[in-house]
Order: structure tokens, then C-alpha cells, then sequence
């Protein structure tokens, strides 16, 4: 990418049929991967990220399923989505709203009580993720450990269904509106350099395979099993 500033300009020259093509959901060796399109704003990434964290909460819903049913769990199935959120969603997602995001809205006055809120839910959230690694690592050795990792588990979903839709409805569009279209944009390059040294060089797209491989294993990737 040499010569290239941002994923802007990256994904502009490499023109609308490669990036028809990039946005394939498969890949030789059955890996999955998501490509970004071009012209990414930040609220758009960090909805995008709020993606990921879905379908690591589906993978919980069916480990809390198997588990309640008393059915076999690959351990490393919990332990992986366990893994995804702290390195995608707590140590990348959240430090960007609790860096770029937070602070301008309190300043401004808006939504004071709301990040609050989620500011709390974030430590809650990085606790619970504490508990599914520790929990997974045990192998369920005991109905104690089980029924501890099932409740881990529920207490995480349960929070952050409505946390990730009310960021998505109501934080990120008054932040929008804060920041005019130049500093928006500034910020959505800002966004991309911190996805680089925090996740590296697959960054978002690596997170989307790596949940894949879970669902997989799972048996829950193919979306048509889930239409009624």
C-alpha cells in the first residue's frame, strides 16, 4: 500500500470490480472474510464492529442452549467468541468510544446521562468477559461451573442487545450531528490507524473470519437456518 495515505484512497484505486470482488463472503480454504468498502465513516465502522459482537452473541446463545440442554460445548468455541470481544470490541471498539466519542458529547452537554450509562456497561462487560475466560478454561467441571458460565453468559447478551442498539440509534447519529463533515472524516482515518496497531494487519476483516470458524463449528454460519 506504499504511496497510498488511507483506505479511501486504497479502495478507490483499486476500482468498483475489485471491490465487487473483495466483498466475497469465502475465500480459498473456506476462511471467511469481510471486505470494507470505501468511504467507511466512523459510525459506520463502529456499527459494522457492533456486527461482530452480534454474532458473538449468537455463538453465546447456542453455547447457553447446549449447556442448559446438558449437550457438549467445544470449549474453544467459548473461549474464542470470549476472545473476540475483548481484543475487537474492549480493547479496540469501546477505548474508540471512550476516547474520540464520550468526551465530545459530554462536553457539548448531550447524552450526559446515556454515556454514563454505557460507560458502566463497558466495565461490566470487560468483567464478564473475565468470568467466560476463566469459566472456559475450566472445562465446566462442576453443575457450579456450569450453571456460572450459562449465567456469564446471559448476563452479557442481556446487556448488550440494548446497549449496541441504543449506541446505534441514538449515540453515534447525535455524534454525527456534533462533528462537521470535514472532522467526521478525519476521524474515520483516525479510526483506521487505531484498527491497524490495535488488531493488525487482518484488523476487522480477521475478527469476521474468526467468528465464522466458530459458527461453523457450531453448525450455526448458514444463514437460512434461521429463516422460519
Amino acid at each position: 500500500m506504499s504511496g497510498i495515505a488511507t483506505r479511501r484512497e486504497f479502495m478507490g484505486a483499486l476500482g468498483a470490480t475489485v471491490a465487487a470482488a473483495s466483498c466475497a463472503t469465502s475465500i480459498a480454504g473456506g476462511q471467511h472474510a469481510a471486505a470494507k468498502p470505501a468511504d467507511v465513516g466512523p459510525g459506520e465502522d463502529l456499527m459494522r464492529e457492533h456486527g461482530v459482537l452480534r454474532r458473538v452473541m449468537m455463538i453465546y446463545d447456542e453455547a447457553i442452549r447446549r449447556l442448559t440442554a446438558g449437550e457438549e460445548v467445544p470449549q474453544e468455541s467459548i473461549s474464542g467468541g470470549a476472545g473476540i470481544i475483548r481484543r475487537v470490541i474492549e480493547d479496540y471498539h469501546e477505548k474508540l468510544e471512550e476516547q474520540f466519542l464520550f468526551p465530545r458529547l459530554v462536553k457539548a452537554g448531550l447524552l450526559i446521562d446515556l454515556v454514563a450509562t454505557l460507560r458502566a456497561q463497558h466495565d461490566a462487560g470487560r468483567r464478564l468477559t473475565d468470568m467466560h475466560l476463566a469459566l472456559s478454561r475450566s472445562h465446566w467441571r462442576g453443575e457450579g461451573d456450569r450453571s456460572a458460565l450459562i449465567g456469564a453468559l446471559q448476563s452479557f447478551n442481556r446487556m448488550y442487545r440494548p446497549h449496541a442498539a441504543r449506541e446505534d440509534t441514538i449515540l453515534f447519529p447525535a455524534f454525527h450531528n456534533l462533528l462537521g463533515e470535514k472532522e467526521y472524516d478525519a476521524l474515520g482515518d483516525a479510526f483506521e490507524d487505531q484498527e491497524k496497531r490495535v488488531l493488525g494487519a487482518s484488523g476487522f476483516e480477521g475478527a469476521v473470519a474468526e467468528v465464522a470458524k466458530i459458527e461453523e463449528t457450531l453448525g450455526i454460519y448458514e444463514l437460512s437456518k434461521f429463516t422460519p
